[in-house]
């Protein structure tokens, strides 16, 4: 599986910046909205040190990390859900990506500009999540409509199906209508499921990144305490970054460098490394690996996976095929520093269909074609 991370907020609060920070690319960053008209894409890799410590210990060269796509979706305004600042075309971006990594401008700058004449966190996070329901509001009932004609149907499967939509689809509409986001909503796991083919964008997990300056770096930010608030009462994930200092701290080259400048900084990780982690634990997320004497791959996958679903991220041959894995835990070959030793003492299973995946597991899956 993959993890899509769509960055959006409000023009002018720093969403480029920190793309370019997060994935190394130099894009646009010009002091008036809508510099980014189409979206910018970045791909990055998954820090995880037991990659490299799985393939130093088996001696293999080669080592392919899981990857999360980061993309950077033009500001939004108010009115985007009717297409007021090209919002239409930008919505539509948002439909794409697992996460909604909302940044919210907690600085103040007058060489900056801003939408309105003051920052005021709560507020610009309300007109971005209104536009989002709003957007989702016209979805629901759209599909309605449709559902309204098929109870028409002399198909009595199709009409009872109909029934069941519509139903639901009004039950939507009016949490909507009130300004509840769908994933606050008080649905039934199937209703959940059901829903899931619509695609809604109040449906997905958000996770708020509160762009601080530098003197707000473990210090207290009034903004920043704002967002916290916010956040608190939709139970969503907040973090900070300096978006101008991580912008600096990825355009340096070496690593020692990089080190020195981020404990000048007294910055304990990069901002990808927390956002990542935050990210994975938002939808669930966890890593096992794979090595086959030549190359040593991570892949993430969604927790309480079983073998063969794990097996069907590499390829649907190996899920539909799916004979048994051998598993081994990493932390064991870190400890025992060889197969062979790990082997010796019993650490290395053989599991079959109902094996819950753990993180940290190297397997081997074995399938028939």
């Amino acid at each position: 599986m993959s993890l899509n991370c769509g960055i959006i907020g409000l023009p002018n609060v720093g969403k480029s910046t920190i793309f370019s920070a997060l994935t190394c690319l130099s894009v646009k960053a010009e002091n008036y909205p809508f510099c980014t008209i189409e979206p910018n894409l970045g791909m990055v890799e998954v820090p995880d040190e037991r990659l490299n410590k799985i393939a130093d210990i088996l001696n293999i060269e080669k080592r392919i990390p899981a990857t999360v796509e980061f993309v950077d979706i033009a500001g939004l305004v108010e009115g985007a859900s009717k297409g007021e600042g090209l919002g239409n075309q930008f919505l539509s971006h948002i439909r794409e990506v697992n996460v909604i990594i909302h940044i919210v401008r907690c600085f103040e700058n007058p060489d900056i500009s801003h939408p309105y004449e003051d920052i005021d966190p709560k507020r610009d996070i309300e007109v971005i999540n209104m536009e989002l329901i709003l957007a989702d509001l016209e979805t629901t009932e759209k599909n309605l409509q449709k559902n309204i004609k098929l109870l028409k149907s002399q198909d009595q499967k199709l009409k009872k199906q109909a029934q069941a939509k519509v139903a639901l689809l009004e039950k939507l509409q009016k949490e909507l209508q009130k300004g509840i986001p769908v994933k606050n909503m008080d649905l039934k796991s199937e209703e959940k499921k059901s829903i899931k083919e619509l695609n809604l964008l109040s449906n997905k997990e958000v996770l708020y990144v509160c762009n601080i300056d530098e003197n707000s770096i473990n210090n207290e930010n009034k903004f920043s305490e704002s967002v916290k608030n916010y956040a608190k009462k939709e139970n969503a994930s907040v973090i900070e970054i300096c978006g101008k200092d991580e912008q600096e701290i990825a355009g340096i080259e070496t690593e020692e460098e990089r080190q020195e400048f981020m404990k000048m900084l007294d910055l304990q990780d990069l901002a990808l490394n927390r956002l990542i982690k935050t990210a994975y634990d938002l939808l669930g997320l966890e890593t096992f690996f794979t090595e086959n004497g030549k190359e040593v791959r991570a892949w993430m996958f969604k927790k309480g996976s079983t073998a063969p679903d794990a097996a069907g991220i590499i390829h649907t041959d190996f899920r539909e095929g799916f004979i048994k894995a051998e598993v081994f835990q990493c932390n064991d070959l870190f400890e025992y520093e060889s197969k062979t030793n790990i082997k010796e003492h019993g650490k290395i299973r053989i599991e079959g269909k109902d094996y819950a995946v753990k993180d940290g597991d190297v397997i081997l899956f074995h399938f028939k074609v």
